[in-house]
Parts: structure tokens; C-alpha cells; sequence
């Protein structure tokens, strides 16, 4: 068994680099291995393109010992046709006779159908190898097929004496005449940040963090995809002058009433703002496809879903300033949690296991 939990943790590495670009799909790694050897290996990069499999049985130079070899994945090979045809196929074509997998896919178009192919067609197959570990790896495609909603992210930054924001006399005061951010946190918890955009599918920010900061909610201090910004504009009130209605990125307008006409990159959606938000919320992006989130709004939106306890993990900056007064930070209570340093800034990040 720990030979198979040495190659199943090669493939949880393989398949990390598919971060933030496999969505609608999950991160999957692959490796064959023959006499010991890793002889194959690759990742799933991109929907539509080729699954982990496939590139790992692409990169075998001698396809000969396929015969012989044992191929290691890190999530249940694929029986249907999608994008691409599937893995299982390929495994049995190539008459790879022992198959080794991490964890079950969730995916009712998978969900155990894709062992019984294997198993069927004779090949040796071994399941739930470091299990925890591949369900983590995924826990944004897990939460989507399991929960029927996104994977929740709650983002937000704090002083050292608890406050989100100045106030208003302070904020002006700092922010001088050219209205400059105010920051809390130092440039490289910003990067961070940046960083995690790049990596979840949509990222949500509430009607007054619109208005007053005009946010992009794109990626800058990284490279990767933008991702759907999601914004909460009950009574239309945002300015169709800010970033959020540039076209640039897809994004999804949540009103209370909108006779507004949408584009291919800006959808009006309602939701009815008397009842739980959050709750809808979740539906309205699980029906858009959305697997995951960070919801970067204000005090009020982050506390919508920690009041509902509709959030996953919770991940929070502690800068050097101190305020003295002002918009108080969300009230967390969670015994799950870790924290780190980012330079100066303390970084706590929790973990919801209700």
C-alpha cells in the first residue's frame, strides 16, 4: 500500500498545476508506472482538452510495456462522452492491466460506473488510496456535485484592533483628495490574493464595496484567468461608469427588479432580498455552473453567509494598522483554523466543518 500512496501523491502534484483552469471539471493527475518506474504522467490542463490519462499514456515512449504497467489516478477515470472521450476506453484499448485510483468521482455521470467498466473488462482495480487527500484536492468539484453549490471562500482583510474600514473622517483623511485605496494589508498579501483570484471560478462583492472602491475584482499582481464577478446591486444604485459594467470580464448583476437588457459578458439576475440571501445565492451560481467563489464584499455581505453558515473556509488579513473606530470586521467563531505569516501581515485561515 505505501508504493501506491507514493505514486497517488505524485499524481495529487500533477495535478495542482490544473488549478483555476480545468473548471467545469476537476483537477486530475495520472502516472503509469512499470518495474518501479514512472514511465507516463500528466495532468488534465484545460476543459476540453485531454484528460490526465490520456496525457499520461501520451507521454509513454514504449507503449509496449502498457501491457505490463500499472497506471495511477487520482480521481475515477471518465466513462462518458464529453468534450473528450473516455478515460476507461483508453485504459482497456491499451489493455493496461492494473488501475489504481485515489478517490470515487461524485459526478452522477461517473459515480462508480467507471470502476465497473474497468472491473468488467478484467483489469485489477484499487480504490481509495489516500483518500482525504484526493477528496481535498477537489473539494470545490465535491462540494459542487455533493451540496448542489459552490465551494465559499470568505476574503477579507482587518486592523489590529478589528475593523474592516476607517471611518469616514479618518478614511477621507488617509485617502487624500485623489481618493487612493486605503490599504491594510502590504503588497504581498495583495499579490496573494491576486493569486487566489486566479484560482477560484468567481469571485462576489456587495453594492457599497462597488460604489465606494470601484473595484475591478480581475487579476493584476498574477497570471491567470479573471474570474465571473458576482455583484449585489438590490436597487440598481451602482453607477454604470464603474469597473464592473466594463464588459471585460463575465459578470452576473443580482438585483431585487431589473428591466436592465444583458450582454454576453453581463447577465441581470433577481433574487428576493426579504428571504435568505445567501441560500439563493448559492442556487443562482450553482445553476450558472460556478464551483467556487470568494466572497469579498463588506461586514454585511460576509456576515449574510456566516449567519447562514453557508461558507467553506475563511481566509483573513491581519495588517498593522490600528483604526480606533469604524466598520467592525465579521464575527468568526471557528476552532478550525492555521495561521501564517505574510511578512508583517497575519494571515488566518479557517476551515467550516458544521
Amino acid at each position: 500500500m505505501e508504493i501506491h500512496k507514493k505514486y497517488i501523491r505524485r499524481c495529487i502534484e500533477l495535478a495542482k498545476n490544473g488549478l483555476g483552469t480545468t473548471y467545469p471539471n476537476p483537477l486530475v493527475g495520472s502516472v503509469i508506472v512499470y518495474d518501479n518506474k514512472i514511465i507516463g504522467e500528466g495532468w488534465h490542463k484545460k476543459a476540453g482538452e485531454p484528460h490526465a490519462e490520456v496525457n499520461a499514456i501520451n507521454s509513454v515512449k514504449d507503449k509496449s510495456l502498457l501491457k505490463k504497467a500499472t497506471i495511477y489516478v487520482s480521481l475515477e477515470p471518465c466513462c462518458h462522452f464529453g468534450k473528450t472521450p473516455p478515460c476507461c476506453d483508453l485504459i482497456i484499448q491499451n489493455e493496461i492491466p492494473n488501475v489504481v485510483i485515489g478517490t470515487m468521482d461524485p459526478n452522477k455521470k461517473v459515480a462508480g460506473k467507471g470502476i465497473n467498466k474497468i472491473t468488467e473488462a478484467g483489469i485489477k482495480v484499487t480504490v481509495g488510496v489516500l483518500e482525504d487527500e484526493c477528496n481535498e484536492l477537489n473539494k470545490r468539484f465535491f462540494t459542487f456535485h455533493q451540496k448542489k453549490r459552490p465551494y465559499i471562500i470568505l476574503k477579507w482583510a482587518q486592523s489590529q484592533d478589528g475593523y474592516i474600514a476607517p471611518n469616514t473622517a479618518l478614511r477621507e483623511e488617509q485617502q487624500g483628495s485623489e481618493k487612493k485605496p486605503l490599504w491594510i494589508t502590504n503588497p504581498y498579501s495583495r499579490q496573494l490574493v491576486h493569486k487566489w483570484r486566479s484560482e477560484e471560478q468567481a469571485i462576489l462583492a456587495g453594492t457599497q464595496t462597488a460604489i465606494d472602491d470601484n473595484p475591478k475584482l480581475n487579476v493584476r499582481d498574477w497570471t491567470g484567468d479573471n474570474p465571473v464577478r458576482v455583484i449585489l446591486d438590490q436597487n440598481n444604485r451602482i453607477p454604470k461608469s464603474n469597473h464592473v459594467f466594463d464588459n471585460q470580464t463575465k459578470t452576473i448583476i443580482i438585483c431585487k427588479h431589473s428591466t436592465e437588457i444583458g450582454t454576453e459578458n453581463c447577465i441581470f439576475e433577481s433574487i428576493d432580498f426579504e428571504k435568505n440571501i445567501a441560500a439563493q445565492l448559492a442556487d443562482l451560481l450553482f445553476k450558472h455552473q460556478i464551483q467556487s467563489i470568494i466572497i469579498e464584499g463588506g461586514r454585511q455581505t460576509l456576515q449574510t453567509f456566516i449567519d447562514a453558515n453557508l461558507w467553506d473556509e475563511a481566509r483573513v488579513f491581519i495588517g498593522n494598522s490600528v483604526f480606533g473606530d469604524g466598520v467592525k470586521a465579521p464575527m468568526l467563531t471557528t476552532k478550525q483554523f492555521k495561521k501564517t505569516l505574510i511578512d508583517q501581515d497575519e494571515l488566518i485561515i479557517s476551515r467550516n466543518h458544521d
